[in-house]
């Protein structure tokens, strides 16, 4: 392939790279909002992390895609690639601190969340849109080489995990009065969110 042909297919890559942030940027606003605002209501700490996640993928989202917006204006990318791995590390961790600190409070006062049908409903519907999102932008990471896209397709496929857990908790206690399995459905997704911000943090970014 041509340079000239290797420059054309790399800003269509950078291009969709774009496209799948700004939807990031959209559907996380909904996503955020709705799960923040129904966790509160019934008291759930793994809906409340779910829309805390949902605010941390917002910023991700926004630091790559600034990111992108600097590569199609010409400016160097190298530098603004290693700062968007790092904001994304960072923000695996606040989540897990979060989630540990509050499930754990969850579990000892013994605060017995309420069943949420806005909660199902969202998380329901982040565990079809985020699959797909997340396997469209590990695709055109591999391509573009880009670990800083690798990271935030990480995030994206941990928000559907995410998601199917906190769904089958919101759906254990809306069934069973399992109240307990709210906050230990969030502590279980915490080893992944710590293993995901390290790799994030020791990922390298691409000349």
């Amino acid at each position: 392939m041509s340079a000239g042909a290797q420059k054309a297919s790399r800003e269509a890559l950078v291009r969709r790279g774009v496209t799948l942030e700004g939807f990031t940027l959209s559907w996380m606003t909904v996503e955020a909002g709705v799960a923040v605002a129904a966790g509160i209501a019934a008291g759930s700490v793994a809906l409340v992390a779910f829309g805390i996640d949902s605010v941390i993928e917002f910023v991700a989202a926004l630091v790559v895609l600034q990111a992108f917006r600097a590569e199609q204006a010409g400016r160097a990318r190298r530098g603004r690639e290693q700062r968007a791995l790092h904001v994304i590390g960072v923000t695996f961790f606040l989540l897990a601190a979060y989630v540990v600190a509050d499930a754990g409070y969850t579990l000892i006062s013994e605060s017995k969340p309420q069943s949420s049908a806005a909660g199902i409903a969202v998380t329901a519907a982040a565990l079809v849109v985020m699959p797909v999102l997340g396997a469209a932008k590990r695709r055109t990471g591999n391509a573009l080489g880009s670990p800083m896209l690798l990271a935030d397709s990480a995030e994206s496929l941990f928000c559907a995990y995410l998601s199917a857990t906190v769904l089958t908790g919101l759906l254990l206690n809306a069934a069973f009065g399992w109240w307990w399995a709210d906050p230990l459905a969030a502590l279980a997704v915490v080893p992944l969110v710590i293993k995901e911000g390290l790799e994030a943090l020791d990922a390298e970014p691409d000349e």
